[in-house]
């Protein structure tokens, strides 16, 4: 009997802590604009996750230098950090930035180099960029994203989202980052048909330029799509930062997006 209430106990703590929690946020034009404080503000926020996916690193001088603080910032919080940052994407000089990773070394371990996306380098304007990262002996490749601006038609470059599994049919990928779509739109039919979803749905993740009656947020853009044959989302949330701050503008000297998050299992 006590053997089986051990092996029990082994089965609960390997399922508990094979899952891995992971964040996504637009953090708006991370680079020598950021303060310090902002610094030591993003690091907090992020501390408690296992993999942080970033858009919107600015791709001329201090882009990498601010993530590089944040590591360090990150590293004085209990746990080892490490992290990547991609080259500059490879659109036009006024839409070109980086995305980096960051994540706990005692959790996760970095397979192989990350990349950015080749094939689709032409049609889409910032390139995703792709990392798989390794947890309980599975793997799964986050797929970084930033789309072009909802004016310029985002889903002219999502279509092409619909060939990525088969360009990597070894890979479990994750598509996560800001879209500047909503889930609903028609564009992420194909997806869905293969079996993906959306870990959110109706959830704005941007900001207002100032709250009206208690409503802050503007759009539904920033989301995590994941196969659902591979993966299951155990729990997800965001995280409404800007009330710890007197007004959207303050907040908005962070980022104009909230973080998305999701504590995922592999199948």
């Amino acid at each position: 009997m006590k053997k089986i209430f051990v092996l029990f106990f082994l089965i609960i703590y390997t399922s508990l802590f094979s899952q891995i929690k992971v964040i996504s946020w637009n953090v708006e034009n991370l680079g020598k604009s950021k303060s310090d404080s902002t610094i030591t503000y993003i690091a907090t926020t992020l501390k408690d996750f296992d993999v942080v996916a970033l858009q919107e690193v600015v791709a001329g001088y201090g882009g990498g230098q601010a993530v590089a603080k944040l590591a360090d910032e990150l590293n004085r919080k209990g746990s080892k950090w490490d992290y990547v940052i991609s080259d500059p994407t490879t659109s036009s000089a006024y839409k070109t930035e980086r995305y980096a990773f960051l994540w706990k070394t005692s959790k996760v371990k970095k397979i192989g180099e990350a990349w950015l996306e080749k094939k689709y380098s032409q049609e889409i304007d910032r390139e995703p960029y792709y990392c798989t990262f390794k947890y309980n002996e599975k793997a799964v490749t986050l797929v970084n994203f930033h789309a072009i601006t909802k004016s310029k038609q985002p889903e002219t470059e999502i279509k092409y989202f619909k060939f990525l599994p088969s360009e990597y049919p070894l890979l479990n990928l994750l598509f996560i980052g800001d879209f500047n779509c909503p889930q609903s739109h028609t564009v992420f039919n194909p997806l869905k048909k293969m079996g993906f979803a959306s870990a959110f749905i109706n959830q704005k993740t941007t900001l207002k330029k100032e709250c009206k009656k208690e409503i802050c947020l503007a759009s539904e853009f920033d989301n995590i799509w994941y196969n659902t044959a591979k993966i299951k989302v155990t729990k997800f949330d965001v995280i409404h930062f800007y009330k710890d701050f007197e007004s959207l503008k303050l907040a908005g000297e962070i980022s104009d997006h909230i973080p998305i998050w999701v504590e995922i299992n592999l199948n």
